[in-house]
């Protein structure tokens, strides 16, 4: 199994550009309408869910490794390295596969660089600090790379990530014409993969799984409405705070200071039409995003087109029922079926279905596999039901011979 991310790949970012290679993938195997990311909508939080479980219960609750104590930070890249960050008692399947007898690798996927109850990945590359993520002769590069751990090392599981086009929506917006080029980019890629894939050898035994960690929205901006400012919301301070993280666009965390919890909610609570604030432990059940001692005592976040903080014309990390929050999702190989087209699922569901294909038993997830299986060909099931299928035409025969065996015969 292949598992590639590309980074920020809204579900429809393929109707308003021309993606041959993205449609031959779905006449060959699966296409789903979109997938449902895990709040919090951004980008290590929910790509270490596609190797494990929901945010709350993997405890990578944030891109930003942070300290309440001393008040540190570290942005993305850092964090890479913090390994009790991510080493918090969930075994990525990267590590269960491992455990199993299996081979696995990753380039590049956010949780790499961190070792798992003292194992690492088999084979592994983390990107260099400042690495250029647009470059396409790099990805095919990687591409090919990955295709020879497969062909050379006899790896069975190995994650691929790509930055794009996350970046350019950010820095243009979704609906801009640079987005739509950086959508052809991963089309051709996406062609290459495959390409790199027959090139190897791999086709019949490869199954590629690409999806996204989130989509992307337009942030609205020059007074197009009334923004979001915390400092400007009366009686709200950050003099009653100990610690905050409002460095991420759309999304907050806030710690009072002792006694200060009510006087911090109560100011920010119905204080702008929206923005939402929510007490940990009155968070929607549906986010799966508050039992985790890391999260913080009051959640914020904005709706769609509005912002806490930042200075991007595009955005992600808000709710991820937000239609613009949904990544794509295609799978192509010898376990899917061709040409079919699925509802949608959330992607907390494709660990197990990772997990099915390989052959091993997945850990302790919140994922299930009925929300995916329909995907995959039932070989295993199709060739017991034909042997039940026999023995039973077998027993039929054998009765039948029998009754009439002791028959009594017409005198």
């Amino acid at each position: 199994v292949l598992l590639i991310s590309f980074d920020g790949f809204r579900w429809d970012y393929d109707r308003d550009v021309d993606t041959p290679n993205l449609d031959k993938m779905a006449k060959d195997g699966v296409k789903a309408l979109y997938v449902t990311p895990p709040y919090l909508t951004i980008t290590s939080p929910t790509h270490f869910t596609l190797l494990t479980r929901y945010i709350e219960n993997h405890g990578v609750i944030h891109n930003m490794w942070f300290n309440t104590t001393t008040t540190e930070k570290k942005p993305y890249y850092q964090t890479q390295f913090v390994n009790e960050w991510w080493d918090n008692g969930t075994l990525p399947i990267w590590i269960t596969a491992q455990r199993q007898g299996l081979k696995a690798g990753s380039l590049h996927f956010p949780g790499t660089a961190s070792s798992y109850q003292g194992q690492v990945a088999m084979v592994r590359e983390v990107e260099p600090r400042l690495y250029n993520y647009k470059n396409e002769t790099a990805w095919r590069e990687n591409t090919d790379k990955v295709m020879g751990w497969f062909r050379d090392q006899d790896l069975d599981f190995v994650t691929l990530y790509f930055g794009e086009p996350d970046g350019t929506g950010h820095r243009y917006g979704p609906d801009s014409p640079e987005r739509r080029e950086m959508v052809k980019q991963v089309d051709r890629t996406v062609g290459y993969i495959r390409h790199s894939a027959k090139q190897h050898g791999l086709t019949n035994s490869l199954n590629i799984i690409i999806t996204a960690d989130h989509g992307m929205t337009t942030v609205y901006r020059n007074g197009q409405v009334e923004e979001i400012t915390l400092s400007k919301i009366p009686g709200f301070s950050f003099s009653d705070l100990s610690f905050h993280l409002v460095d991420f666009g759309p999304s907050g965390m806030l710690l009072p200071k002792p006694g200060k919890l009510e006087k911090v909610y109560n100011a920010l609570k119905g204080s702008h039409p929206h923005l939402h604030v929510y007490k940990k432990e009155e968070m929607p059940e549906r986010l799966h995003f508050a039992k985790n001692d890391r999260i913080l005592p009051i959640i914020l976040w904005s709706d769609p087109g509005y912002v806490i903080n930042g200075f991007n014309k595009g955005e992600h990390g808000f709710d991820n029922q937000e239609m613009d929050m949904k990544p794509f999702f295609r799978a192509v190989g010898p376990a899917f079926h061709k040409n079919l087209k699925v509802g949608p699922f959330e992607t907390v569901n494709i660990y197990p279905l990772m997990c099915h294909i390989l052959g091993i038993q997945p850990e302790v997830n919140d994922g299930h596999l009925n929300a995916t299986k329909h995907m995959v060909l039932q070989k295993v099931f199709t060739g017991l039901a034909a042997v039940a299928g026999f023995l039973v035409l077998v027993f039929i025969v054998m009765t039948t011979y029998t009754t009439l065996k002791k028959k009594p015969k017409n005198k």
